[in-house]
């Protein structure tokens, strides 16, 4: 009995000590998850979020990707505070997005920027042609030159040729000589009328002293040069007038570049510039003589022509040669030479993104002006310094990063403040005018601009059909169209979401027409095709059948919209190869 006491008692103790370890430690784990709660939303001030799949998202609060709505991560960006526009990518998110990044700086005599480089041929100079014609009637007998490229001197006999004009004006002579006592006047003009005929004084004087009338007279060269042209052959009948040959001296020579539209502002007459040829090791140095003011419509150039000397015959016309010279610029003037790939249009604006920390990945955009193109570089007149480091590829990613959050990017001129999670997706549709924000929140348009608004639609149609040729001019010719058909577009009755979809869509007609390069014409297409489709998404009579689409893989596998008036498939993103991507999401009756 007392050894049952006696467990009873020390299975008690046993119990007590139990659970005073037990909820002693759950108590006390509790005040430090309250405590690690307490700290974790103090910290949270603090942090910035980021996904996994998608560390260009950088958001102040915990949320959803914007992007594939996976939840967010904590961001390391390492405690440091950032101006009110700056924004810093991860290293990780920097190789992702392939961002590379250019120190830039003033042009100097010995960069490469400045030196532009024109291809062409060395071709006959016309200005030294001439033309060896027949001077009266009749039957070449002889043809002496042949060939073409055979040297000929002046005064060397040429052809034969028999003319019965010239042996009647012989029997003339002849009669006319035994009365040159008494007929003077006669006498002279028979001679006159020979020598207008190019016979010389010796000729017709070997005739009047032989007393003889001939059949056949000789023509002689005029000039020396190259044989260029043979226009008459033996036995061919000639008329008074007509050439036979074209004469060429090649003491000098013409080189023709073809010189592109962008390159037009940087030449002019009298400006120097050093031929090249694979025929010799050396640099020959012309001067500018003519630019043609007529553009080559098929091939998009002007011809540009310097004259060579070529006493030693060194250039042969038909040989190809490149031009290269140096392109002016003032004394005064302090422009930065850029990659295009920098720079972003928005139509009105051109951006550019800075690195304001040359130790971290921090960026900032900054509104620079533009000079001239040359090839594919820009000179920057404003907005930039000599060791500023600029974005030069990945720019639309790191502006996409920027616009994410709520800092200044090319969409948003003055930034804002950046939404969270759902809420952050969602504004994202309405402002980039998604179907779905439609659906989130209607838009009304007035009858009469949903039927002017269908009209206005052939020429974005022909721009689209473009886009699939990669035909780059055709694109921005109806692009400038389209904004001008646009622009027409009745806007007084529009609400506040309605005329910015119609002002954007301008702004991005303008940007791609002021365009020549067509990626970056389809990054723009982007925008465009998410405000247009939105607006056409209202349409409630549509004047032809209109049929949205889309390809998930474009604008980097984000997908994008686009209309067209054919339900078959014609991407516009992309080219030939992936030319049916995509498919048929919606239909406009």
């Amino acid at each position: 009995m007392k050894k049952n006491i006696l467990y009873l008692v020390i299975a008690a103790v046993l119990g007590l000590l139990c659970g005073y370890l037990i909820f002693g430690n759950d108590s006390d784990s509790t005040n430090a998850e309250v405590s690690n709660d307490h700290n974790h939303s103090e910290v949270s001030t603090n942090e910035m979020w980021t996904c996994s799949m998608h560390p260009q998202i950088m958001l102040p609060e915990f949320g959803n990707c914007p992007i594939c709505g996976m939840d967010l991560i904590p961001a390391d960006v390492g405690g440091e505070v950032l101006a009110v526009n700056e924004i810093k990518m991860t290293a990780n998110a920097m190789a992702l997005a392939n961002i590379e990044t250019t120190i830039v700086g003033n042009l100097t005599d010995g960069d490469t920027n400045r030196i532009i480089s024109l291809s062409g041929k060395i071709a006959v100079n016309k200005e030294t042609n001439a033309v060896q014609a027949s001077y009266f009637d009749g039957r070449l007998e002889r043809l002496n030159v042949n060939y073409e490229g055979q040297k000929v001197k002046r005064g060397q006999l040429l052809a034969s040729i028999y003319a019965p004009n010239l042996v009647a004006a012989q029997q003339e002579l002849l009669t006319t000589a035994s009365l040159k006592e008494s007929q003077p006047a006669l006498y002279n003009a028979v001679r006159n009328k020979l020598k207008l005929w190019k016979l010389s004084e010796s000729q017709i004087n070997a005739i009047e002293s032989s007393g003889k009338v001939r059949d056949n007279f000789s023509i002689y060269a005029t000039v020396s040069g190259t044989v260029s042209g043979l226009m008459a052959k033996e036995g061919d009948y000639v008329k008074q007038g007509q050439p036979i040959l074209e004469v060429t001296n090649l003491n000098s020579v013409w080189a023709e570049f073809d010189a592109y539209e962008n390159q037009i502002s940087n030449l002019k007459v009298g400006q120097k510039i050093k031929v090249l040829t694979n025929a010799f090791a050396k640099e020959f140095e012309a001067t500018i003589s003519f630019i043609d003011p007529m553009l080559n419509n098929a091939k998009r150039t002007v011809t540009v022509r310097a004259i060579l000397k070529n006493t030693e015959h060194l250039f042969k016309p038909g040989m190809f040669v490149t031009g290269k010279l140096t392109r002016e610029v003032d004394v005064n003037d302090e422009m930065i030479t850029v990659p295009s790939s920098a720079v972003m249009w928005t139509g009105e604006r051109s951006l550019v993104y800075v690195k304001t920390n040359p130790n971290e990945p921090v960026f900032e955009m900054r509104e620079v002006t533009i000079g001239n193109r040359n090839e594919e570089n820009f000179t920057i007149s404003k907005g930039l310094q000599n060791g500023d480091e600029i974005v030069t590829n990945g720019t639309f990613t790191m502006d996409a990063a920027a616009q994410l959050q709520g800092k200044k990017s090319m969409m948003n001129k003055t930034g804002g403040k950046t939404m969270t999670g759902h809420e952050h997706h969602k504004g994202m549709e309405l402002n980039s005018g998604e179907i779905e924000s439609s659906q989130m929140m209607k838009m009304e348009f007035p009858k009469t601009f949903q039927k002017n608004f269908s009209k206005s639609l052939s020429e974005y149609l022909k721009m689209k059909d473009a886009f699939v040729a990669g035909n780059t001019t055709q694109v921005a010719s109806m692009a400038k169209e389209s904004s001008s058909r646009f622009k027409t577009l009745s806007v007084e009755n529009l609400g506040k979401m309605e005329l910015a979809h119609v002002q954007k869509s301008i702004e991005m007609f303008n940007a791609i027409g002021n365009s020549v390069d067509i990626e970056e014409q389809r990054n723009y297409l982007v925008i465009l095709n998410e405000n247009v489709v939105a607006i056409a998404m209202e349409l409630h009579s549509p004047s032809e059948t209109l049929y949205v689409q889309e390809c998930p893989m474009a604008n980097d596998n984000k997908g994008a919209k686009w209309l067209s008036m054919e339900k078959e498939i014609r991407n516009p993103y992309y080219d030939s190869a992936m030319l049916t991507c995509g498919s048929v999401i919606n239909v406009i009756q």
